[in-house]
């Protein structure tokens, strides 16, 4: 059986943007950039060719093909953008509009996004493709489109203003540019950047290796980090928040609607997370597994400098890879571990009452104001998500979704990995089966006597009435 621990990918695997390209039947070598070296584009490097060519150097290969040349990224909740393949150019077009989208059932926002989805498709292409990439703005105000990372001509780099002229309303630019790097990119709007991107105007730009060296992932898993302010009750995130965020999500979705990851036992699994998040930085933590973080925003990391960590913190602009085998079965985990990014709009606006004994106060507003009031949030937050209290429309509570065993009271940035052995599709499989004896239960007064633990009674909580929330 393959161990996580010989899933360390090899020095040639991780080359990175200092790998050379291998030849592919009579084509020319193209090389990725070299850090400490000039890159192809400029002077320095290409003295001896004409202008053009050192600006913009064209393909030396065919079009990359999925199956063939790369294993297809999967974006939960999402999908990649089409593309078609015209006189060697890999030709995408991307349609930036308002969207009408569902965070989770129980709460949709008028966002701004590309192509009917938020955040847009995800862009893929391989390694040494020539792209032409058409943007039609039917926003209502002007527009441009930055991709985020990527090694291209100034002209190409897409900031309203100062490299193009603005995309008005109902006009299609054009970008085309060759693809001279892999690894884990973005694009979004380079316009009015803080109201367009608080609405959700970004996505995933993935470029796959034209030649690995190492052994491709078998399921390969990329997400977008965001945060929003979206009042509750209100139908429109507000772009004019600058600190106080209150929904954060997996690629513009809430668990539970976070779609998960599913992965047979044994499968090497590669998991990317990008963030252009407003302000907040993400420590992304996975249960059950450590891994190498293998890959920046920057370019792959070399095996030596690799660090195996089982949180990744992804930073506001910058992306993380990390690889490791599916060898450990379950329901696990990935969640954000700055624990207010696990939960969401109702959370935020009521008064600490941790502690507090609220006396015969309950009894007196049930009498006399309103029939089955209780005070919240005394003993901890975790009764919220089991009462299902009733909310303002437009909103989810603050934290809580249906588990195998209890409410699970977390929301927000979670989703899972869902690891099994013997599947036939990578479908949800529905919560994991435990092997009998494996699942941790209340001990057993003989337990307790055997091992010599004394447990102090702790006095029983008072019983509850009927909830009722006035939203």
């Amino acid at each position: 059986m393959i161990t996580r621990r010989k899933f360390l990918t090899s020095a040639g695997a991780l080359a990175g943007s200092a790998a050379v390209l291998q030849k592919l039947g009579s084509a020319q070598e193209v090389k990725t950039r070299e850090p400490n070296k000039p890159r192809e584009t400029t002077a320095a490097a290409n003295r001896n060719k004409p202008l053009i060519e050192r600006v913009d150097p064209k393909p030396t290969l065919p079009p990359g093909e999925a199956g063939k040349d790369y294993t297809p990224v999967i974006t939960p909740n999402n999908i990649s953008l089409p593309w078609k393949v015209v006189d060697g150019v890999k030709v995408y077009h991307l349609v930036a509009e308002e969207v009408d989208h569902e965070f989770a059932p129980g709460m949709r926002a008028k966002c701004w996004g590309f192509n009917g989805h938020v955040h847009g498709p995800t862009i893929e292409a391989v390694e040494g493709d020539r792209v032409r990439i058409y943007v039609t703005n039917n926003l209502p105000e002007a527009t441009s489109v930055h991709w985020h990372g990527i090694l291209l001509p100034n002209g190409m780099d897409g900031v309203g203003g100062l490299t193009q002229k603005n995309i008005q309303p109902g006009e299609t630019f054009r970008y085309e540019f060759t693809l001279r790097q892999h690894g884990t990119q973005m694009y979004h709007s380079h316009s009015d950047e803080m109201t367009q991107m608080a609405l959700g105007t970004m996505g995933l730009f993935i470029i796959h290796p034209r030649r690995p060296r190492d052994q491709r992932p078998d399921r390969d898993f990329a997400f977008m980090l965001s945060e929003w302010r979206l009042d509750t009750g209100t139908s429109r995130p507000n772009p004019n928040e600058m600190t106080d965020f209150n929904v954060f999500t997996f690629n513009a979705k809430i668990f539970p609607a976070t779609e998960p990851m599913v992965a047979k036992l044994d499968d090497r699994v590669r998991i990317r997370i990008a963030s252009v998040a407003v302000m907040e930085h993400h420590p992304i933590h996975l249960h059950g597994y450590h891994f190498p973080i293998t890959e920046t925003d920057g370019g792959q990391i070399p095996e030596s400098a690799q660090q195996v960590e089982t949180t990744v913190l992804v930073g506001v602009g910058q992306s993380r890879t990390f690889d490791f085998v599916a060898d450990a079965p379950g329901d696990w985990p990935m969640h954000c571990h700055m624990t207010h990014h696990v939960m969401t709009q109702m959370g935020d606006k009521f008064p600490n009452t941790i502690g507090v004994q609220p006396g015969k106060l309950d009894e007196k507003i049930r009498a006399s104001l309103l029939p089955g009031y209780m005070t919240m949030g005394t003993n901890g937050m975790g009764e919220m998500a089991e009462m299902q209290m009733k909310v303002p429309r437009n909103s989810l509570p603050m934290v809580g979704a249906p588990g195998p065993f209890d409410v699970i009271d977390m929301s927000g940035l979670l989703t899972l990995l869902k690891v099994r052995e013997g599947i036939t599709s990578y479908e949800d499989p529905g919560w994991y089966k435990h092997p009998e004896g494996t699942v941790a239960s209340l001990a057993a007064a003989d337990d307790l006597r055997r091992d010599g633990i004394k447990v102090r009674a702790v006095p029983s909580a008072p019983e509850r009435p009927a909830h009722h929330h006035p939203g």
